[in-house]
């Protein structure tokens, strides 16, 4: 049994829609081999670092995940199914065992904080920093009409206001 601890670049591409790891980032690496009867067991831990961008409000955000991964790399094609891993020599390609324990780890929908409240539906601010006073008084289409009779109504009202005004201001003066 033999155990290492590397630092190596990230290769590229290893990410989703929302959030990745940078190409190159510095990627940790705790790995111990085991020699068994079929081949060459590995097992290991990948600290990466993360980035990308909320998928509520859309800030750019950054995080650190940790990942274990083991693969069994087979000695001879004979011992192996069709899917299983080959040693190459004394090589073993451990980069598609490493990506797919990688992808399958990263969060489907990143969040900058548990909490996160997104944005306005309507106007798209950042509800974190639009307060909780905020919003938009949206009238269905359907009843657009009423809310002209309410206008029509109010201004009745103003008008016949204004009118009683006058008058008892005509009758004070007169």
């Amino acid at each position: 049994m033999r155990k290492f601890t590397r630092t190596l670049p990230a290769p590229a591409d290893l990410a989703i829609d929302m959030i990745g790891v940078p190409k190159d980032a510095d990627v940790e690496l705790d790995i111990r081999l085991e020699a068994v009867m079929e081949g060459v067991l590995v097992t290991g831990t990948a600290s990466v670092p993360l980035s990308g961008e909320c998928a509520r409000c859309l800030e750019p955000l950054t995080s650190r995940i940790e990942v274990g991964f083991q693969e069994l790399f087979f000695y001879s094609a004979e011992d192996a199914a069709e899917d299983d891993s080959l040693l190459d020599g004394v090589l073993l390609d451990l980069e598609p065992t490493f990506r797919d324990a990688v992808v399958l780890a990263l969060p489907l929908s990143p969040v900058c904080q548990e909490d996160c409240p997104g944005l306005c539906v309507e106007c798209g601010v950042r509800l974190a920093e639009a307060g909780p006073d905020h919003r938009h008084d949206v009238i269905d289409a359907r009843w657009a009409a009423l809310r002209d009779l309410v206008r029509d109504d109010e201004q009745d009202q103003h008008d016949e206001q204004d009118r009683q005004d006058r008058q008892i201001n005509d009758d004070q003066e007169g």
